[in-house]
């Protein structure tokens, strides 16, 4: 359920709106209040979703209840002033409704904070799935699928068109760029350190010179991995040295 807060000092108003949001049964109406000063405690107290808010009310307005808020819930205002619209925009309101309205008004209201929200809940699922392929690889192995978690992964190396996985267990070949891989990667916990070589820094025992202006890195497995010039300063940033 979609909890809502009616905050109005106009009796009649508030009961427009509980009539129009009777229509939309995923919303659940906890609560409806005459000033700012009590809709600021049932916010506190019933964590709403979603706002109804007139703007001009005794004591504080709509505006001001807002700034108490550390985070304000979503909003839609309700008010009989079309002066402040702009103001409620810049407020994030989702919509501004202006008094009187129909009911199909307010449902067009109700429509664009449910896509809204629509829109969150598939950015927070692409952001979960970013993350879930951040922690672990998905490779065959013959006729078997094997999952490995990339904090078992000491280093990456690119073998023409594949990408070749070293793990305590062995060795582990996946088809596809090494560029491909290194977006995927949490950026934190690898880093490119050349061309061909991609490494888990909390692998990293040692850096020591090799050749000029190249190095090593030694890696807890006894694995010796070349750093370029360039790989070397991406370590050095990451590393803070």
């Amino acid at each position: 359920m979609i909890k809502t807060l009616i905050i109005d000092d106009e009796p009649l108003a508030a009961s427009i709106l509980q009539e129009f949001l009777e229509k939309f049964s995923q919303f659940e109406l906890v609560g409806v209040c005459q000033n700012g000063f009590q809709g600021l405690k049932a916010i506190q107290e019933h964590n709403p979703d979603l706002i109804f808010l007139d703007v001009q009310m005794p004591k504080i307005t709509g505006f001001e209840m807002l700034e108490l808020l550390d985070e304000p819930p979503a909003v839609i205002f309700t008010t009989a002033f079309d002066q402040y619209a702009l103001s409620a925009f810049d407020a994030k309101a989702i919509d501004y409704l202006l008094k009187p309205f129909s009911q199909e008004r307010f449902s067009q209201a109700i429509e664009r904070f449910l896509a809204q929200q629509n829109g969150k809940e598939e950015s927070n699922q692409k952001l979960n799935e970013l993350a879930e392929k951040r922690n672990r690889l998905v490779v065959r192995v013959k006729n078997e699928i094997k999952i490995i978690p990339t904090h078992e992964v000491s280093f990456f190396e690119a073998e023409d068109d594949y990408i070749a996985i070293h793990t305590g267990d062995g060795k582990y070949l996946k088809k596809m760029t090494m560029k491909s891989l290194e977006e995927a990667l949490d950026p934190v916990k690898f880093v490119r350190v050349h061309r061909s070589y991609l490494i888990n820094l909390n692998e990293i025992t040692k850096i020591e010179p090799y050749e000029r202006e190249n190095y090593l890195v030694l890696l807890r497995g006894g694995e010796k991995v070349p750093v370029s010039k360039t790989g070397y300063s991406r370590l050095r940033q990451v590393l803070g040295l």
